[in-house]
Order: structure tokens, then sequence, then C-alpha cells
């Protein structure tokens, strides 16, 4: 997939808030949660039963998340803005059910891990 198609493809992902995240993860218990930040800022914190795949490693091990592909995966970083990256290269290799955090983990008022 060519970089403009990346970046301007029909991308298909919802923008949620906390309250939506905290129902889709209580109502299906395989969702996945991805925090795309660093792995420092990872370290400094992270929601709960999140995984750390940073954005610009995702490109390369998108081919370890086939099994999701019909699977609600909710990604994250600091603000937003990395995360809908991501969540626009997922939704444009296949994957059906993304969700993105708006405003990300500094949006976030839950426990942290």
């Amino acid at each position: 997939m060519s970089f403009f198609s990346e970046l301007f493809g029909n991308s298909k992902y919802k923008n949620i808030n906390e309250d939506e995240l905290n129902k889709i993860s209580k109502e299906n218990k395989d969702a996945l949660i991805i925090d795309v930040r660093s792995v420092g800022e990872f370290r400094n914190g992270h929601i709960p039963k999140a995984k750390n795949i940073p954005v610009q490693e995702l490109s390369s091990k998108i081919h370890t998340l086939d099994a999701y592909k019909n699977t609600d995966i909710i990604l994250y970083c600091a603000s937003g803005a990395r995360s809908s990256s991501a969540a626009k290269l997922l939704s444009n290799n296949g994957f059906n059910h993304i969700y993105n955090l708006s405003g990300g983990i500094s949006k976030y008022k839950g426990q942290l891990k």
C-alpha cells in the first residue's frame, strides 16, 4: 500500500471517549488495547491490560495482529495523534473494529498500571 493511500485512504475507525472504552472492554473480554507510545512512555504508566506496540513499529509487526482482524482493537497514545495514524494503518489493512481513544491517555481518568 502506498504512502498516500495509507494517508488518505478510506479509513474506517471510530474515535471514542473513556466511557466508550470502558464499555467496549467490559462487553468484549477479548478486546485488544494497544498503547502506541514509546516503550519509555508505556513504562511510566498505561491503561491496564494494554499491550505496547510503538507506532513506528506497528507497520512491521502488523502481521502479528492478524488473529484480531475481527476483534475490537482500541488504540491510544498521549494525545490521540499517533493512535489516529495507527488506526488508519490498521483499518486500511483489513482490521474491522478499530477504535481510537480521543485525547489519548491525557484524557483517561482511570487507574494506570
